[in-house]
């Protein structure tokens, strides 16, 4: 199969431009050799409102048509599907367009802003089902975090008692919040690292250990930085089957961690720096057992050795994988997913609906910290609504109307 995916990029910014680069073959990372184009990927169309921009992307690919109007660029032939790589508010008016004049659609993370927006673009997905709606969960791609989302969705280690993600690895200075007046803004990106940094973790954590019930979280805006949105989260949630969990995130820790532990009934998982994994399996004479077991069977001189002992004394056995892939990769084996699901119908690795659903647990982080309460998930957007809009006019800018 020759045919190609002509993708149209809205958006020649920092990403727009990288991923002009991935389907042209000219992206490169320092020490890595230029990714490969997408076997059935290619770009098509350019798009950007700013005239320096559209000059820079004719400068750099000079062999493909520079649009002002995302619209102008959707009727124009020259692309199959879109990618919108603008500000986050805008990205369900420019999905909900394009799913409407019959283009296919990837949409940047985070879906959105307020999973209320998430919403409409979902059910025009569902009146339009003759086009194609995915995410650029490109972290989805990863074969560590695969694996992992196997092993605890197989069930084989029981149910999940508690899971914790410390992710810390999004140090950023005040340059960086400089770059442009719409960062760290509520008005501009609608909050700072749970809408900027951490989406893709905030997805992997619900993809792998479900949808939590209840939300608790204590955000700082702020915090070490000149800047009015979250930079420092500690989130805690609870989950239908009793499980807890805690999210831990901030831009301000020059040293960071990025560490994923998951407890469950007969085992643990412990991920780091999302390269490599160590699953620990609970075995009591030379068979698997769970925690339960233990409890149960285990005499307090058992307990003494096994404590005593740096090497688990034999309470587990344990497997250690790595992810193997390199970089300059993930985004472009998401777009060319998206065009195998075009032309073959074979499935989605981040369908579009999925997109809400990180996008309600930042909502619901967001209000339980603006309120002090727990919040139940999906939360009240209304109530998420009004309280960002009381940011956004303390800014002096207009707040969103739907």
């Amino acid at each position: 199969m020759d045919k190609r995916i002509r993708y149209g990029i809205i958006g020649f910014g920092t990403q727009g431009s990288n991923y002009c680069s991935i389907l042209t073959g000219t992206a490169s990372f320092p020490g890595f050799p230029a990714a490969p184009i997408p076997p059935h990927c290619t770009l098509g169309a350019i798009c950007d409102i700013d005239p320096a921009r559209r000059e820079l992307a004719k400068q750099k690919f000079p062999d493909y048509p520079v649009f002002e109007d995302y619209r102008d660029m959707i009727a124009s032939g020259h692309c199959d599907a879109v990618i919108t790589t603008v500000p986050h508010y805008l990205h369900h008016e420019m999905a909900i367009y394009a799913m409407e004049h019959g283009m296919n659609v990837i949409c940047e993370k985070p879906a959105g802003v307020r999973a209320k927006d998430v919403q409409k673009m979902i059910d025009c997905h569902e009146a339009h089902p003759e086009t194609a709606f995915g995410i650029m969960f490109n972290q989805r791609t990863n074969k560590l975090y695969q694996k992992v989302k196997d092993i605890v969705s197989s069930g084989e280690l029981g149910q999940i008692r508690r899971s914790q993600w410390i992710i810390n690895t999004w140090w950023r200075p005040d340059s960086y919040y400089r770059q442009s007046e719409w960062r760290a803004t509520w008005g501009g990106e609608g909050g700072g690292v749970l809408v900027n940094q951490a989406p893709h973790q905030l997805d992997l954590w619900q993809w792998i250990c479900g949808v939590p019930c209840k939300v608790t979280s204590l955000n700082l805006n702020g915090a070490h930085r000149d800047i009015a949105v979250e930079n420092d989260v500690t989130m805690v949630t609870q989950y239908p089957n009793g499980a807890t969990g805690s999210f831990i995130t901030c831009t301000h820790d020059a040293i960071g961690t990025d560490r994923l532990e998951i407890d469950l009934d007969a085992g643990k998982i412990v991920v780091e720096n999302s390269k490599t994994a160590t699953v620990y399996r609970m075995v009591r004479d030379g068979r698997q057992v769970d925690e339960e077991y233990m409890n149960q069977h285990m005499s307090m001189m058992e307990l003494a050795m096994l404590t005593s002992s740096n090497g688990g004394g034999g309470l587990y056995e344990t497997e250690v994988f790595e992810n193997s892939d390199g970089w300059g990769i993930q985004h472009g084996t998401v777009m060319e997913n998206f065009a195998l699901h075009i032309l073959t119908g074979s499935p989605l690795l981040a369908p579009g609906s999925d997109g809400i659903m990180g996008v309600r647990l930042a909502n619901a982080s967001q209000l339980s910290a603006w309120t002090g309460c727990t919040v139940e998930l999906p939360c009240d957007e209304e109530a998420y609504a009004r309280e960002l809009n009381k940011r956004i006019a303390a800014e002096g800018k207009f707040p969103i109307r739907d």
